[in-house]
């Protein structure tokens, strides 16, 4: 994980000077955010002595918080840059009035998605999420705050060091401009074009499944992964997942016996016998009494199949439903199975709770019910493409020698959950950039075909940018070795590839273009309900 966070530093920062032409412009995003990033490490580590955090929580962190972090500064220094060529002595009130609030919405959009992962009752997702949040925070913050501050001392000199060739000329790129201009006079052509190829990577999904990782998730050559292959060729498949059954003096319910008639020892005999004629069992030890007098038994009963296999979780069914009701099943491999179904049962609530918290923010800021509406639909395009991608690499196997991993044939069991949180946080991302564009010009001319070409030729650049910092980010990570963290590079670089390509500048104005002013339309009761907020500086 190190050697990918590395990595990533020199990448992004060839991205950013590409982008900007200059290497002071490119080197203030990742000097604001390494203070954000150094901020959230000190905390989780400060936290981590108060409460458990789960492992990957600074990895995933650091690696969302960098992506997003560049993001956000990307945004406000173009706007400077712009202000500052135009001859604005306020463009640093001018950067914050406009790019800020977009950031700020952005920030609490991103916010309020990986909020949802809480609904899921597990320490270790819980710590994953709030870790992430956490550097969000402080990365926010430091956009909000030092940018800015940096950016008024700068001045013009924020341009010093610059480039000629790769000089990234006027805000308001022709390019992106006559793109959109074609965009308008061509809407269901590239529309339907965008539409058809991410349906097309997106219907995978119905073949997807799902399921905790295995022992294949750790490198042939780790200790670990050889002495589970050496446990499983001396004591069988199942051994490393040995299961724990604990069971009372007294059951109180006895299969073919009335309850309570028999002797504590009668009665762990009795399931000790249940539970070796349980099929997918290979075998069953004696029971080992409690040290400490309670009166539990516990018994270690071995499958016949490997932990990972989906046979066992029918093993473990059969198991609850003939023992004795005040019997517990556990172990490490049951564990696993619980949450599995947990976050089965948990993701329907995740996804509905991020759609709506995600609709309602883009209400607020915008005050326009329709494209709000379109723009967190379109977010479940490049989510479901993204997963249709995840389908084909890590359970059909599909690139696995080139990515150097051993595919499991399904992908992790917190993938859903966790990923749609982060995927969709980042295509309201970039949502809120271009509609915020769009409005602000909307707000001036009064013209949708200005709003949608004038968003575009303004903020579809700076996505771009934005964009290939983060599929740069994320890409790095895949190359990393545990298995966990290639699942979220490439799910997450494959979702922001496609999001800021297909979905946020070719389908999004093309919803732009077809919806007109009724885009913009805010009814009279919702007109009295809602905040104004204008994303234009006078």
């Amino acid at each position: 994980m190190m050697k990918s966070e590395i990595m990533s530093w020199p990448v992004t920062l060839a991205i950013l000077v590409l982008a900007f032409g200059s290497l002071v412009a490119a080197g203030l995003p990742l000097l604001l955010t390494l203070a954000g990033l150094a901020a959230s490490a000190g905390s989780l580590v400060l936290i981590g002595h108060l409460f458990p955090v789960s492992v990957w929580a600074m990895n995933f962190a650091m690696m969302f918080a960098l992506a997003l972090g560049i993001d956000y500064a990307l945004f406000l220094v173009v706007r400077f840059r712009a202000a500052r060529a135009r001859g604005r002595t306020d463009a640093v009130a001018e950067t914050m009035d406009t790019a800020g609030k977009a950031v700020l919405l952005s920030g609490a959009t991103v916010l309020v998605s990986l909020s949802a992962v809480m609904l899921v009752p597990s320490p270790a997702f819980r710590s994953m999420a709030g870790g992430i949040m956490l550097a969000v925070l402080f990365v926010l913050a430091a956009t909000l705050t030092l940018l800015p501050a940096a950016l008024g001392r700068l001045g013009h000199r924020v341009d010093a060091l610059a480039l000629p060739r790769l000089n990234a000329g006027p805000h308001r790129s022709a390019r992106f401009a006559a793109w959109g201009e074609r965009l308008w006079r061509h809407p269901l052509r590239y529309g339907a074009g965008a539409l058809v190829v991410l349906v097309a990577l997106a219907a995978p999904v119905l073949g997807l499944r799902t399921a905790m990782p295995s022992i294949t998730v750790v490198p042939e050559d780790s200790s670990a992964r050889a002495g589970y292959a050496a446990v499983q060729r001396a004591f069988g498949p199942g051994a490393p997942g040995t299961l724990q059954i604990l069971l009372p003096a007294q059951t109180g319910r006895e299969a073919g016996t009335e309850a309570g008639t028999g002797t504590g020892a009668l009665d762990v005999a009795r399931a000790a016998a249940r539970v070796a004629a349980t099929p997918g069992i290979a075998g069953v030890l004696p029971a080992q009494p409690a040290a400490d007098g309670s009166g539990w038994s516990m018994l270690q009963a071995v499958p016949a199949v490997d932990p990972s296999s989906p046979d066992l979780a029918r093993t473990v069914d059969t198991l609850r439903a003939d023992l004795p009701q005040e019997a517990l099943v556990g172990g490490a491999a049951v564990e696993n199975l619980d949450l599995q179904h947990l976050l089965t049962a948990k993701t329907p609530l995740v996804i509905g709770v991020v759609m709506a918290l995600g609709f309602l923010l883009l209400l607020v800021a915008l005050r326009a019910a329709l494209i709000s509406a379109l723009g967190t639909a379109a977010g479940l395009l490049s989510t479901g493409a993204a997963f249709g991608v995840a389908r084909l690499v890590f359970q059909d196997g599909h690139g696995a020698g080139v990515l150097g991993f051993a595919p499991q044939g399904f992908l992790d069991g917190w993938a859903p959950v966790f990923f749609f949180a982060m995927i969709f946080a980042i295509a309201m991302d970039y949502t809120v950039f271009l509609l915020a564009s769009a409005k602000e010009h909307y707000e001036r001319a009064g013209d949708p075909r200005e709003a949608m070409v004038g968003a575009l030729a303004h903020s579809g650049r700076v996505i771009f940018a934005a964009a290939g910092v983060m599929v740069a980010v994320f890409f790095t990570f895949a190359l990393s070795g545990p298995l966990p963290p290639k699942e979220m590079g490439i799910v997450l670089g494959v979702a922001v590839l496609l999001d800021a390509t297909l979905v946020r500048l070719v389908l999004l104005p093309v919803m732009l273009r077809l919806a007109g002013t009724a885009a913009w339309h805010t009814p009279a009761w919702l007109d009295r309900v809602l905040p104004r907020i204008s994303f234009s500086h006078d």
